[in-house]
């Protein structure tokens, strides 16, 4: 039995799932982890020293030491339960070890978030999911999660798109057949939830096709995936999860995914940056409902957002050390909510800083802006690298997901500032997956080919 192959495929269907699919995400990085462990144990697999030890660790510890001292020590140690999930950093740095499995594993979440991004759409114009109040949300349990799933897909898509430099090539017939039967397969999922018949068995079944076929896209040496797959899942990905993030309304994607872009435009060339403004600005001059409507500080989301900013720094400010304990917010808003505040419940401070602070300490917001500056400084260094040694390897340029995970990482940092996307299990999953991308790379120089 190929162990490492099996990984492979793994951890693509775990990749293309995590989009779509929280139970069938974590459900195969159970499987994935195993699988790890016992390449492990047999010394074909090795644990690499990376910058990321140390944060991880101590972010983790810390987290149980505030689980500990909460004052429902057993509901915080459940909700800590999420600190392994960072098993995805180290399992994903071993299986996109190689340029090959890096790459295929890459096109396995562009083809969940195209699923994702078309649900999201066929929601929004099918199903009625075309109010402020009833907003598409695709797949998963909550649109603030779908909306920044696709930024994060529109970015990597971008980056592939700007950045990888492959010889371009028509898409295959075979291409073209996983396409349409990817919208075949959407469209047949929103008429069953259309008419109220199998919905949920129909979902299910839609995403166990997902991850087979993003297994068979990690493994398969037939003619599909060929030279044009990535660039043709790219090339979707951009227009399909751009017009998902508009209908989302939520603001929060938008600011990330402006930042995001704009820092892709500032590495592809500085005076491409002056795309932004032309963008925003031909925005506005169209004017789109969804986007107009949301063009706003005044409303009673953005003000329950301020007030319940005070509140926690009113919890930091009881307990700055060891926070309230993880899980704990939602039980002691009320205790906390400022009068003005629109909402008396909040599930959490819509805010990635805060939250950590109020719930785990102040330390433990230090080791996961660590963890995070760990991460991006790698990308920047491994970007520089690229652009002092060229391309560095035969063939397309592997730098571009350096690129890539800068980008990511800062348009979910900077979304985070209004909302605690940390938080959500998908987007967590991605993130670590897109932090382990740069040390994939010296990964990959330590490996003789």
């Amino acid at each position: 039995m190929n162990l490492e192959r099996w990984q492979l495929g793994l951890t693509a269907a775990l990749a293309a799932t995590s989009l779509v699919s929280i139970f069938a995400a974590q459900a195969l990085l159970a499987i994935a982890t195993l699988v790890f462990g016992a390449r492990l144990l047999t010394g074909r697999a090795r644990l690499q020293r990376t910058p990321l030890d140390a944060p991880v660790l101590a972010y983790s510890v810390w987290t149980l030491l505030s689980a500990s001292f909460s004052t429902d020590p057993l509901a915080s140690h459940d909700s800590a339960k999420k600190l392994v999930l960072f098993a995805v950093v180290y399992l994903a740095m071993d299986s996109m070890a190689s340029e090959r499995g890096r790459e295929r594993i890459l096109d396995a979440s562009l083809l969940g978030g195209i699923a994702l991004a078309a649900g999201t759409l066929l929601q929004y114009s099918f199903l009625g999911f075309d109010t402020l109040d009833r907003r598409p949300h695709s797949f998963l349990g909550h649109y603030m999660t779908a909306s920044g799933l696709a930024m994060g897909t529109m970015i990597l898509a971008t980056a592939r798109l700007a950045f990888r430099r492959a010889t371009l090539a028509l898409p295959s017939r075979q291409d073209l057949l996983a396409l349409g039967l990817l919208g075949a397969a959407l469209a047949g999922v929103t008429l069953l939830r259309a008419a109220d018949l199998f919905a949920v068995e129909s979902e299910r079944l839609f995403v166990a096709a997902m991850a087979a076929s993003a297994g068979l896209l990690a493994l398969s040496r037939g003619r599909w995936p060929g030279p044009a797959t990535g660039t043709l899942l790219a090339a979707v990905a951009v227009p399909v999860c751009a017009w998902a993030l508009v209908v989302s309304r939520t603001r929060n994607a938008w600011l990330g995914a402006l930042a995001g872009m704009a820092l892709l435009a500032f590495l592809r060339a500085p005076k491409a940056l002056w795309l932004v403004p032309v963008g925003v600005a031909a925005l506005l001059a169209l004017r789109p409902a969804t986007v107009v409507d949301r063009l706003t500080v005044t409303d009673a989301s953005s003000l329950d957002r301020y007030y319940m900013w005070q509140a926690g720094v009113d919890m930091i400010r009881d307990k700055p050390v060891f926070g309230h304990g993880p899980g704990m917010v939602p039980r002691i808003y009320g205790s906390y909510r400022w009068p003005e505040a629109p909402n008396p419940q909040a599930a959490h401070l819509h805010d990635n800083v805060l939250q950590i602070a109020a719930e785990r300490g102040i330390p433990c917001l230090v080791w996961w802006l660590w963890f995070v500056a760990a991460a991006m400084g790698q990308a920047w260094r491994e970007i520089r690298r690229g652009r002092r040694e060229g391309v560095g390897w035969k063939g397309p340029d592997p730098y571009w997901v350096a690129r890539a995970a800068l980008a990511i990482l800062t348009s979910i940092m900077v979304a985070g500032l209004f909302e605690y996307n940390f938080g959500d299990s998908e987007i967590l999953m991605f993130a670590l997956l897109v932090a382990a991308l740069p040390f994939t790379l010296a990964r990959q120089r330590a490996v003789p080919a």
